[in-house]
């Protein structure tokens, strides 16, 4: 029988054995939104905890507006105008609202992925368009260190602006649980000296660091604890179906309308499978995710969730770019096998910006074979790490079933890691028994004396920098506990909704008319 698996901007039509595939995970279907505009609008109007945002920007200067990058297909030509209005609208100059493109420790956006990002339309207005630069320590502020150490740079762009607002979209994510929220502060527009102890075995190799598991994920509590520091006045966030249309817009205080989206998105995505399969078979999600191997590895690591042990992952990817950044480059041939990579990064002897993938591929090899179909990256390059190179998907299956008899079950997920594959916990805790899993020296994960000298070396930082502008909170300011909501923002949540007058209402029909106009002219 044939299955599509998202490949690229299409799809690869592959033939597997109707009689061995228990079963096929695929995202929940759901409606879309009638009116995208008007759903993103609504929120900004009527916010999760949070004033509506004409209420925030409202005497305000500037305005700094984050977005992911290329490789996250938010849909930014319906999220982003009523947006951009609304800051308008509340009297913020055009010229002074910056749109900031989330890159994380990722490349710069080219001309040709700003337009469609973007599309024509808002790039030709008079709005800031910039890429964050994690490796350009002089583009952040300090902001203190976390409770687990981990020192706290944020994009200075950002920090400086009057109204702080996220955009993104919530979906399933192998570290973080699910991506959207607090992830556009951290990794998006921090810098390298934040982002790569954010990755550090001590966070990732807890068992909550995870697809689809926000709670007592260290990961999580890491990047909200980030995220508070750099502070956010408004988030705006879409769930997508398969088709990738919006079903749902949430909106307001970073992390009350980031759960409201999460628990949408994980009943969207979430599909199970009784037993575990012997071979799963799997994409890397289709572009923009598939456009690296190092994107490819987080559809091998949602495969693995639902893996017997022992058994074996086909992944087809395009991979059209080819393997990644430089540094994951240079990462294949290091090691002879994965337990010396794994000794080496978590007794500190080694370390290199995006070895944090090759450890979650460690995760997914401990579990059983992968085996790789793409056209973007060379066999050998493949092989040194520590994956099998295929020519088709067919081939693949039958040599794995060749290994596991006639009777072998195979679980396909066409979209990859935008599923969030699952067995019941019975099962789970069979595996957990079952699996002999290396874990690393954990003692050797918070050494006192790394401890000590990170924080002499981060002083030393400190005492270097420029003088803070006015306006910018102080060192000793940001040690302060987080402070609770204000009397007058708790007033304000319990007064009655007032209702709009006439006039109120026509000028919301105008305004959004108008950004419909503008948006249709773009396309």
């Amino acid at each position: 029988m044939q299955y599509n698996l998202a490949y690229g901007r299409g799809q690869l039509t592959v033939e597997l054995p109707e009689e061995n595939v228990a079963k096929v995970l695929n995202i929940h279907s759901a409606p879309a939104v009638e009116d995208p505009m008007d759903a993103v609008f609504d929120v900004l109007e009527d916010p999760i905890e949070a004033e509506p945002l004409a209420a925030i920007a409202e005497g305000k200067k500037s305005a700094c507006v984050v977005i992911c990058d290329i490789t996250r297909p938010v849909p930014n030509d319906l999220v982003l105008p009523p947006i951009l209005q609304t800051l308008e609208d509340a009297g913020i100059d055009p010229q002074k609202i910056t749109i900031l493109i989330a890159t994380g420790l990722h490349r710069s956006s080219t001309p040709e992925e700003r337009v469609e990002i973007l599309g024509e339309d808002l790039l030709g207005r008079k709005y800031k368009v910039i890429d964050h630069n994690a490796k350009k320590l002089h583009q952040h502020e300090y902001l203190g260190v976390t409770k687990s150490g981990t020192p706290i740079w944020i994009d200075r762009r950002y920090l400086e602006a009057d109204v702080k607002v996220l955009t993104g979209l919530i979906e399933p994510h192998f570290m973080a649980g699910f991506s959207g929220g607090r992830k556009l502060i951290c990794p998006g527009i921090a810098a390298a000296e934040t982002i790569c102890p954010w990755h550090s075995p001590k966070l990732l190799e807890h068992e909550n660091a995870r697809y689809g598991c926000l709670e007592g994920n260290p990961v999580h509590s890491e990047q909200m604890e980030i995220a508070r520091k750099a502070g956010c006045d408004f988030i705006v966030n879409v769930v997508l179906n398969q088709e990738r249309k919006i079903v749902a817009v949430v909106g307001g205080e970073m992390n009350r309308a980031h759960l409201k989206g999460v628990a949408i998105a994980r009943k969207l995505a979430v599909d199970m499978v009784e037993k575990p399969a012997d071979i799963v078979v799997t994409s890397g999600a289709g572009y923009p995710l598939d456009k690296t191997w190092y994107q490819t590895i987080k559809g091998i690591v949602g495969a693995a969730e639902i893996l017997k042990p022992g058994g074996t992952i086909v992944i087809a990817s395009e991979c059209s770019e080819g393997v990644g950044s430089k540094e994951f480059e240079e990462i294949a041939g290091k090691f002879p096998s994965l337990d010396e990579f794994m000794e080496a990064i978590t007794t500190e002897e080694f370390f290199s910006v995006d070895q944090w993938q090759v450890e979650e591929l460690a995760k997914a090899l401990r579990r059983g074979k992968v085996k790789v179909v793409t056209q973007g990256v060379l066999p050998e390059v493949l092989q040194q790490y520590f994956v099998e190179p295929a020519e088709t998907v067919e081939e693949a299956v039958k040599e794995a079933m060749k290994k596991y008899g006639a009777e072998a079950k195979i679980v396909v997920i066409p979209d990859g890691p935008y599923v969030l594959a699952e067995l019941p916990e019975s099962e789970k805790e069979i595996i957990r028994k079952e699996t002999v899993r290396k874990e690393p020296v954990k003692k050797e994960l918070v050494k006192k004396e790394t401890v000590k000298k990170e924080a002499a070396a981060e002083k030393e930082v400190i005492t270097k920098q420029p003088k803070k502008k006015e306006g910018v909170k102080t060192e000793a300011a940001e040690k302060e506990p987080v402070k609770k909501a204000t009397a007058k923002k708790a007033a304000v949540k319990k007064e009655p909704v007032k209702k709009k007058t006439v006039k109120k209402e026509t000028a919301k029909k105008e305004t959004k008319k108008a950004v419909k106009k503008k948006a249709a002219k773009g396309a």
